[in-house]
């Protein structure tokens, strides 16, 4: 059996240090808004390149509580269109939507899988007031002709960097490319925690309090609650293992690269499609192939012992919750949703492995 990803692998190449870590939090008898978190905050502000980060409960509360601060400072307002990838996971989408906001769905390049720049003008309304990039797969979605057309046309930008951490465009980290950045570290994430956390980061000192006080209720001050709030916290044992896992990032990822680059000079298979970065970083969060025959070659490497998985089979215009985008027509959105899968490429994984996985692609229908 070769796993997709094992979450007990992945803390094990850790193991002691972060057992050390969690233990001395549940020692310290301090578990909310501490050293840990403060620690971690500011490592992770350093590393991505921001003056600020604010953690918080989870990678969705990362995107509500980055929007809902816009929306309190009078930045943003209900009906605002925000232009979104079409082909991303729905909390990007739940996000806007959740805000008042009105998501404005573009079509990705088929070849880098992200968002495509060239769209942006014919999308854009004089409702329009933001783009949110995705840097979905771990694939930097950033380009120099969206930081133009978001200056030109004086519109926010916004990353969901919940695929991407460590990323880069030239000298810079995702993360701190745009106005802010919401970040997901979910188990299974490059910088994944041993539960739910997520962080919101920017440069702007008004926004970071401002999305701090919205994840404790709107307060500031104990008691004491100018804003409507929520509770969206990242606990003390989260943040001592993240900052542990943080020091390995880059290297872990580098470990993701090679692994990728071996697929991609293995997988011969011409009914099986790898697409290229174009020159853009990836961290390889998910390493995926296209198939038109995609289900036939889940069941065909499963039946082979190998574990995959599909992002996404079914894109949010098409979810029941979001029947009103229902008449949205987005041909590339939906035939990548119907063609890819997922294949196992993690820093615990062995070229070995890798080897054993593109020869059973290989021989997939022949």
């Amino acid at each position: 059996m070769i796993e997709y990803l094992s979450l007990k692998k992945i803390t094990a190449l850790h193991g002691q240090e972060i057992q050390q870590a969690v233990a001395d939090v549940v020692n310290s008898g301090w578990y909310l808004h501490g050293e840990a978190t403060e620690r971690f905050e500011h490592d992770y502000a350093a590393f991505i390149g921001t003056r600020h980060c604010v953690s918080c409960g989870n990678g969705y509360d990362a995107l509500w509580l980055m929007l809902k601060a816009y929306k309190t400072l009078g930045r943003l307002h209900d009906g605002d269109e925000i232009m979104v990838p079409a082909n991303t996971f729905i909390a990007t989408i739940l996000a806007i939507t959740d805000n008042g906001l009105k998501p404005v769905l573009v079509e990705p390049d088929k070849e880098t899988l992200e968002i495509d720049d060239m769209q942006l003008e014919g999308a854009l309304t004089s409702c329009t007031r933001a783009l949110m990039i995705v840097h979905l797969y771990g694939r930097c979605a950033f380009t120099s002709r969206i930081a133009d057309f978001c200056q030109r046309h004086h519109l926010l930008l916004f990353e969901d960097n919940a695929q991407a951490h460590g990323c880069r465009f030239g000298d810079k980290r995702t993360g701190s490319l745009g106005d802010a950045a919401a970040h997901s570290f979910y188990p299974g994430k490059n910088l994944g925690a041993l539960g739910d956390a997520g962080a919101v980061t920017t440069d702007d000192e008004e926004v970071a309090q401002t999305v701090r006080s919205l994840g404790n209720y709107g307060s500031s001050r104990k008691y004491v609650f100018p804003l409507h709030g929520r509770n969206s916290r990242m606990d003390e044992l989260q943040a001592a293992v993240l900052d542990i896992k943080l020091r390995y990032l880059d290297a872990d990822n580098m470990l993701r690269k090679t692994l990728a680059a071996r697929y991609e000079a293995l997988i011969t298979n011409p009914r099986v499609r790898m697409t290229a970065d174009n020159g853009r970083d990836n961290v390889c969060h998910i390493l995926p192939v296209f198939c038109e025959q995609r289900d036939a070659l889940r069941d065909y490497l499963e039946q082979h012992g190998i574990q995959t998985n599909i992002h996404y089979p079914i894109p949010p215009h098409k979810q029941d919750c979001y029947a009103e985008l229902h008449h949205l027509s987005l041909p590339i959105t939906e035939h990548l949703s119907q063609t890819e899968l997922s294949i196992p490429c993690n820093q615990t994984m062995t070229e070995e492995e890798a080897e054993t996985v593109a020869r059973i692609i290989n021989s997939f229908g022949r």
